[in-house]
């Protein structure tokens, strides 16, 4: 198991929040339609889209449980303004799922896909980033249905919405394209220290044309 890395005990008695954002203690559930059920035998976690090969890349959830686990402390910070700090989250870096399923040298963003349709995308940089993680577990535990139970995406350096919860599958690409929220007047970046909330902040080259 990997070592936590992040803030410390001693960051979190001294919060530091992105502006517009209050702390919070526990960990409320936010989602958008209803938690799907998990079925092991039917689910299949894919990279697909513009990879070094050219090929789809498949695990199972067996497979995909006996990836190399890390743990990293990461911040979580939802764009209805509460922010959680410090928390261990466990699971597979996504910089670790890079060297398993390389991208295209021309690969500039991700779509990450989750149940139901729903997709978010982020630039290449902030998925490689040291603690982009695809978390099955938070504090020890593995989460619960509710929280992303069986693997969600946390991205603790943008807003909460960039990383969804029930994740099935990471594509490639080579040119920008909007996720479900961000065709919906999120922006496309979401960066909380910008407070980088919705669409109309967006200055030139932050993201495609809505």
């Amino acid at each position: 198991m990997g070592h936590p890395v992040g803030r410390t005990s001693r960051d979190v008695a001294e919060p530091d929040l992105p502006p517009g954002q209050r702390l919070q203690r526990g960990w409320p559930v936010t989602h958008y339609g209803p938690v799907p059920k998990f079925r092991p035998e039917r689910w299949e976690f894919r990279v697909f889209g513009a990879t070094a090969d050219g090929e789809k890349h498949c695990w199972n959830h067996e497979e995909f449980s006996a990836l190399p686990y890390s743990s990293v402390v990461g911040d979580l910070h939802c764009v209805t303004k509460f922010s959680m700090l410090g928390a261990e989250w466990g699971g597979v870096l996504a910089r670790d799922l890079l060297a398993l399923a390389p991208p295209a040298p021309q690969a500039t963003h991700v779509m990450v896909w989750a149940e139901y349709g729903f997709s978010s995308n982020l630039r290449m940089a902030d998925f490689a980033a040291e603690r982009t993680i695809f978390a099955t577990h938070k504090g020890g535990e593995l989460l619960t249905a509710e929280h992303g139970f069986p693997l969600r995406l946390v991205v603790p350096q943008l807003y909460a919405w960039k990383g969804p919860k029930w994740v099935r599958g990471v594509e490639y690409m080579t040119a920008d394209r909007r996720g479900f929220w961000e065709e919906r007047g999120y922006h496309n970046v979401g960066d909380p220290w910008r407070e980088q909330r919705y669409s109309y902040q967006e200055e030139p080259g932050d993201g495609p044309e809505l």
